[in-house]
């Protein structure tokens, strides 16, 4: 009897599938054959199919039971019946002898309605998607209409009733504006050169335009409890007509000025007294753009050719005076310091590593544009007025750079990293890209490792790491920094001077009493002298603008210089006379001094050496420890382990030993991003995640076979064997739509991926929101030939409700659609993500490590 039930069973499952397949059912139905028998059996076949090849890896087995064969007959089944459903239509309009009219008709019809519900189903998803991404969608479609910031963003006000009190007081700043400009500006101008001597302003008239606020943004979360911080969009368009006069032959003057910038605004430090606000300080945060339309002899200066000259020079002049580091400020108290006003400390220090771009746009062109060749790129990084350019990579549309810049951050949010790529050219550069990134994300995130897009290009993608670092206090925080870093910054605040001589004959003895040199005899004697002051700390060097005619200037101007080395750098300050480059007297200040001051600060007049006797200059000097801030910790990626391990398990070890790395002992962890620089102690790397058997990512009532994987018995290829290194990180974007009950998920790209041929990998993504694994439930990408850095950019929606998605794990493989030989693997990389770990309803991007089960990182 119990032959005749096997006999059944064995006739019941030969399924023609595969004879792989019907191996393996013979294989589960026979209980006298063992496991070494099975495995000899297998090793004899696989001999005779390879001929006289002796290094091929050994094949595996994988032991199915009923329940599995009959599921995989049930698919098959059902296959069949949706093939019947179509078909049988046809059979009947033969079997009635209906014309073939009527099945092309039926088909028409047919594609017409899927069509239609095809286009209103994406008429619908833009809808919705719309009113999901509505900031993002007005912004970029509104951008070139030049509207109020406060239509783009919810978050920016309108400001109507400013914009009334500016047109009312608007006469009265003209008056106030006339007053100054003919009095101290005029007076100014004509000390600064001889040549100016009969400047003066002969007709002043600011018109009847004053500028517009098109939106305000009030910050009170991000900020200080002592303070408010406002933005203020700021347009003028005005009718101003200014006039000018050297002499009766040189007339210059503006009529017109367009200027457009964001100001920001800063009420601190809130009191509880009147006026309730110790001080107002006011300063772009970006260089505003600027155009004039000029007359006169300074007509000249709307030409193309001097156009270009003109406004930058006259933008250099505002940002010397508003734009970051510097500031104007209005105490409206006694009691408020000047000094920390107009130079606060900065809010931190950002660090750049350009490390490579790829899929840059080829500019250069041969044969009069009919061959096209490659780029020849540099980048330039900007934070405020601060600025770097990297070394050119000769025609390489794929350029490594790997070089560190760091960036004194004055305002985050507000200040951005600007970058933009060029191609060198011997005449004129041609853009390759551009990219902004708010330090205040970098703030936020406190390190971030990623590929940023390119805009205003048709390709390429920048590879940047950012690092944020604060400010301390703690001397015990200070340590060696690798790759040359800076370990400290110094901040000088410049003050004042006191009684300076007049030059530096005044305190040179070299010259015998009674008599006077041949320039000193030549040259009218200058009552005071002019002057300005040059810091230094080993080859950077600042300059401070230049004091007229006064020996004792006032320059109130802040600096802030890197520090490599404590013990060994020195502060060099000269204060120097601008015509004859001579010194009116210098001050050098150990940076070792600072480390034993109160707090790093030494605020102090410092006797000048090769000076008068009684000059003086006061100066305040802060240091102060740089700390890289620790990224928060990434979700966790859970890989539960089986309940009870798969007996196959201990079998592929001794196996493995033959032809590859030995499988390790489960211990999932999981991966965090490591430090910026290799080797570095301050951001220490976790142990990185790893998968071990693949039916730990199945629930007890699943097999691969149902998730169409039937091959996880197969080795995998000598490319991946042999590698050495991660198997790659894969990027996604995951966040729920709440209005259409989805699950979003966004492939972006990978990176680093295992080349499984000389020209990189065919790679593809395949998704399943466990525990759904079936074929219907299977989600994924194109094919990306050749590359190992792949960008997707594809979107997969899940039907699901927001609680039972906390409760999912979404399954990720990354695989290769050409493989070396038939029976080999196709994963290349996966991961396990919990969702129960994610907030999905604010969305989140991050890079997950890939796996490979069985695999170990070496």
């Amino acid at each position: 009897m119990r032959r005749r039930d096997a006999g059944l069973r064995e006739r019941e499952y030969e399924v023609p599938l595969n004879p792989r397949y019907m191996n393996i059912t013979q294989k589960i139905q026979d209980p006298s054959l063992s496991t070494t028998s099975m495995r000899q059996d297998d090793l004899r076949k696989s001999s005779q199919s390879s001929g006289t090849e002796t290094n091929a890896a050994p094949s595996t087995t994988e032991q199915f039971s009923v329940k599995d064969v009959n599921r995989i007959l049930m698919e098959f089944l059902m296959y069949l019946v949706r093939i019947l459903i179509v078909c049988y239509p046809v059979y009947l309009t033969g079997y009635f002898g209906l014309s073939i009219s009527w099945v092309l008709l039926s088909l028409l019809l047919w594609t017409k309605w899927r069509n239609n519900r095809k286009w209103k189903e994406m008429r619908l998803d833009t809808a919705v998607g719309f009113l999901e991404n509505e900031e993002q969608v007005i912004n970029k479609e509104v951008k070139a209409l030049n509207d109020p910031a406060w239509i783009h963003f919810t978050d920016i006000e309108n400001a109507h009733w400013i914009n009334k009190v500016l047109q009312q007081a608007w006469p009265f700043f003209g008056m106030f504006m006339e007053k100054l400009l003919k009095g101290s500006i005029q007076s100014t101008v004509r000390m600064s050169s001889p040549h100016l001597k009969t400047f003066s302003f002969t007709k002043i008239h600011f018109g009847q335009r004053p500028p517009r606020i098109t939106g305000v943004r009030v910050y009170t979360h991000e900020v200080d409890k002592r303070e408010v911080i406002l933005d203020l969009n700021i347009v003028y368009d005005g009718d101003v007509d200014i006039d000018t006069e050297v002499n009766p032959a040189i007339v210059a003057g503006v009529k017109g000025l367009q200027i457009e910038g964001m100001l920001r605004v800063i009420l601190e430090p809130l009191i509880g007294q009147a006026p309730l606000v110790g001080g107002v300080t006011m300063f772009f945060i970006r260089r505003p753009t600027l155009q004039i339309n000029w007359t006169g002899i300074t007509n000249l200066l709307d030409t193309p050719a001097f156009r270009s000259l003109s406004e930058p020079a006259i933008l250099d002049i505002i940002a010397s005076i508003m734009v970051l580091p510097n500031r104007m400020c209005i105490p409206l108290l006694e009691q408020v310091k000047m000094d920390q006003m107009r130079f606060p400390l900065p809010r931190g220090v950002v660090r750049v590593r350009l490390l490579e771009a790829k899929d840059l746009m080829a500019k250069d062109t041969y044969m009069l544009g009919l061959v096209k060749g490659k780029s020849d790129p540099y980048a330039i990084l900007r934070v405020g007025n601060a600025q770097y350019k990297s070394k050119t990579i000769k025609e390489n549309l794929n350029p490594h750079w790997d070089e560190t810049y760091e960036f004194v951050v004055h305002e985050a949010p507000g200040q951005e990293l600007e970058m933009e790529l060029f191609d060198e050219d011997p005449d004129k550069d041609d853009k390759l890209g551009r990219f902004n990134l708010d330090c205040g994300e970098v703030k936020r995130k406190k390190q971030m490792d990623e590929w940023f897009k390119l805009q205003s290009a048709k390709t390429g993608m920048v590879h940047l790491q950012l690092q944020w670092l604060s400010l301390q206090t703690d001397p015990g925080l200070l340590m060696a920094t690798p790759q040359g870093c800076a370990c400290a910054m110094l901040a000088v605040y410049l003050d004042n001077a006191s009684n300076l001589p007049k030059d530096h004959s005044e305190f040179s003895h070299n010259d015998k009493p009674g008599k006077h040199s041949k320039e000193t005899k030549l040259t009218k004697r200058k009552t005071h002298p002019n002057s300005y002051v040059e810091l230094s700390i080993d080859k950077k060097t600042q300059k401070s603008k230049v004091v007229h005619a006064s020996k004792d200037p006032v320059w109130e101007e802040g600096f802030t210089f890197f520090v490599h080395n404590v013990d060994n750098q020195v502060l060099h300050v000269q204060v120097k006379e601008p015509e004859s480059k001579s010194v009116l007297g210098s001050v050098s200040l150990p940076l070792t001094r600072l480390m034993n001051t109160s707090d790093l600060v030494l605020d102090q007049r410092f006797q000048l050496e090769r000076s008068g006797t009684n000059s003086f200059l006061k100066m305040k000097a802060t240091l102060r420890i740089l700390k890289l801030e620790k990224a928060e910790p990434k979700p966790e990626v859970v890989v539960p382990q089986p309940l009870q391990p798969a007996p196959q398990n201990r079998q592929r070890q001794p196996q493995a030993a033959q032809s590859g790395p030995v499988p390790p002992s489960p211990a999932p962890a999981a991966s965090a991003s490591n430090g910026l620089y290799p080797g570095s102690q301050t951001a220490p790397s976790t142990p990185s995640m790893r998968r071990f058997d693949s039916h730990s990512l199945l629930s007890d009532n699943s097999i691969a076979s149902s998730r169409m994987d039937l091959v996880e018995a197969l080795p995998y290829p000598d490319a991946i064997l042999n590698h050495t290194g991660s198997f790659g990180e894969i990027q996604l974007t995951i966040k729920y739509a709440k209005l259409r009950q989805k699950l979003v998920v966004l492939v972006n790209s990978c990176r680093d991926l295992v080349p499984c041929s000389e020209n990189g990998s065919d790679s593809y993504v395949r998704i399943y929101l466990l525990p759904d694994q079936t074929w219907r439930h299977r989600m994924r990408t194109p094919v990306k030939k050749r590359t190992v850095n792949p960008v997707f950019e594809e979107k997969f929606e899940f039907s699901v409700s927001l609680e039972e998605a906390k409760t999912r794990k979404l399954d990720v493989a990354v695989k290769n659609s050409r493989m070396f030989h038939a029976r080999e693997r196709k994963e290349i990389g996966m991961v396990l993500i919990d969702l129960s770990g994610l907030d999905m309803t604010m969305g989140s991007t991050e890079w997950y490590e890939l796996t490979l089960p069985g695999l170990k990182k070496t």
